[in-house]
């Protein structure tokens, strides 16, 4: 176990550059679900937009205001790791003439 003294090696995460896919938001019960957050297809919805971060794995994008998920490609597939307590899939609110921030955390491989 490490000291409680030691620093943290990366308290805030890693950049990472990645595909963002952004649909119409989306319910459990409209995907297959994986294991870990993942997940392996969904249903009768298509992305409204994709875009890939930069280096710093930031991004923007201009949407019309409505709820939306945020997925994110990973090699095993579409990843996402919250939910709302209705089952909503990773959601995010935009909302007219307002910039919107939402932080994604990829998680799936990490050690706590």
């Amino acid at each position: 176990m490490p000291s409680p003294d030691s620093p943290r090696p990366n308290p805030g995460g890693v950049p990472a550059e990645r595909e963002v896919l952004i649909f119409p938001l989306l319910n459990l019960g409209q995907v297959d679900a994986g294991d870990n957050g993942f997940v392996n297809s969904v249903r009768e919805a298509k992305p409204v937009k994709t875009v890939k971060t930069d280096k710093n794995g930031k991004f923007c994008v201009s949407l019309p205001a409505g709820r939306y998920t945020v997925l994110v490609r990973e090699p095993k597939g579409l990843y996402a790791n919250l939910f709302d307590s209705q089952s909503n899939i990773n959601p995010v609110t935009v909302s007219k003439n307002r910039l919107s921030q939402h932080r994604l955390e990829i998680t799936h491989g990490a050690v706590f």
